[in-house]
């Protein structure tokens, strides 16, 4: 198969044609030209208006159904929802039924996976069941293809299992990930803790529930020189934290929410279940403190956070609904508002990609074509139609959005 992109801006700082436009000639899963102008017999001719290309993004935090929620997301929808959205990679959690604790499931995921254009990369759970009792069978779920391994969205609050977990995995180069909050603080909470819980009478998670894990965590990677990556977070002192932990050279990465970048705990006013995810929407402060760590590189990658809840577990009173909120096809637009282009594309692509050891492949003569296509000036109102997902459970329901994805071409295929 021959394609031809026609007149592409390329954002790639590791390319040599960063911030030119350029005709793109590709063979094969290869790009084989990249020039001026091309002129190519027989090939499929890709010409958008205002097309953009980049390397392709990788979302290091996305969640399906399959297996066991299939009604929420299945892995085959996910994906084609994930390409449409500009993604060729993703990272999918282990929240599933069976949870994914062993090399049967990782497998199954990867084999249900394999003629996708978007890539799979299995999260292993650190812990069997998610439970926080008993480390899982880490070694062999890498073996199988698990990139990394974390309970989703459950903190491991065994101080010591999470010792001996960045103990163990340095003899495989693993990576965990710990989800930074501390249970026993942050207790039944929904919201924020501010102004706006008191308010509407709504039980708050304190910012401190999430600074104080963090802290514990950091001081664990210092004495054990492991490897760990804390996930979402969402305080302006957290962003601090981290930032002092790398200066001192520590092997920790973080990554931040689509939502936490653009949305505060204002959102939270007309009771919308939509609006419950966790860690909670925080104040503009930390917003802006986010958004700041992104630019400086104390934050080192963005997430969807993508997480499908079924309209039973989400549709109800705010007190009942499930925590979560879907998220790939409203990523780019949200952020391209906040952060500078090259600086968000960066941040899905490259960094995240280096950190989970996943191919890189920089727009170059040679290389395999794997490549976001995208337009940062649409702007529109981001509405039900907008929904690609399975479930509709989106944060950003009706809010402005300036951006959008075309698609993808990667695997030698052409998703738009």
């Amino acid at each position: 198969m021959k394609l031809l992109l026609k007149a592409a801006k390329i954002i790639d700082k590791s390319s040599p044609y960063h911030l030119q436009t350029k005709d793109i000639l590709i063979e094969k899963g290869i790009i084989s030209k990249i020039e001026d102008s091309i002129s190519e017999a027989h090939s499929e001719i890709i010409q958008l208006e205002d097309l953009h290309i980049s390397q392709g993004w990788f979302d290091t935090s996305v969640c399906f159904g399959e297996p066991g929620f299939e009604e929420r997301e299945t892995i085959d929808h996910g994906l084609q929802v994930a390409a449409k959205s500009g993604f060729t990679a993703v990272a999918i959690n282990p929240n599933t039924n069976p949870v994914s604790d062993n090399k049967a499931v990782i497998e199954l995921m990867i084999n249900k996976a394999q003629y996708s254009a978007t890539n799979i990369h299995p999260i292993g759970a650190f812990t069997n069941g998610m439970k926080g009792e008993d480390m899982a069978e880490l070694f062999d779920m890498q073996n199988s293809g698990a990139i990394a391994f974390g309970d989703y969205n459950k903190a491991i609050s065994n101080p010591n299992l999470l010792k001996i977990g960045l103990l163990y995995t340095q003899n495989f180069n693993g990576l965990l990930i710990s989800f930074p909050q501390e249970n026993r603080i942050a207790g039944s909470g929904l919201v924020n803790e501010e102004v706006n819980s008191t308010q509407l009478g709504l039980k708050g998670i304190p910012a401190l529930a999430e600074e104080i894990q963090i802290v514990r965590d950091l001081f664990l990677v210092e004495y054990t020189e492991g490897k760990l990556h804390i996930p979402t977070i969402s305080t302006k002192k957290s962003v601090e934290l981290i930032k002092e932990a790398k200066s001192k050279c520590l092997d920790i990465t973080c990554s931040v929410s689509a939502h936490h970048l653009t949305l505060t705990d204002n959102e939270i006013k007309n009771f919308d279940a939509n609006n419950k995810v966790l860690p909670p929407l925080r104040t503009q402060k930390d917003c802006d403190a986010l958004i700041e760590g992104v630019k400086d590189g104390t934050i080192d990658m963005i997430t969807s956070d993508h997480n499908p809840i079924d309209i039973e577990h989400k549709k109800m009173e705010y007190n009942n609904a499930k925590f979560g909120s879907i998220g790939l096809e409203s990523l780019f637009g949200s952020l391209n508002q906040v952060l500078p282009l090259e600086v968000l594309v960066e941040n899905l692509s490259e960094k995240p990609k280096k950190r989970f050891n996943i191919e890189v492949n920089p727009i170059k003569v040679g290389n395999k074509a794997e490549l976001s296509l995208f337009t940062p000036t649409a702007e529109y109102i981001f509405s039900e139609e907008d929904i690609l997902s399975s479930s509709k459970n989106s944060i950003f329901m009706n809010k402005k959005m300036i951006g959008k994805a075309y698609g993808i071409i990667a695997n030698n295929q052409v998703i738009l």
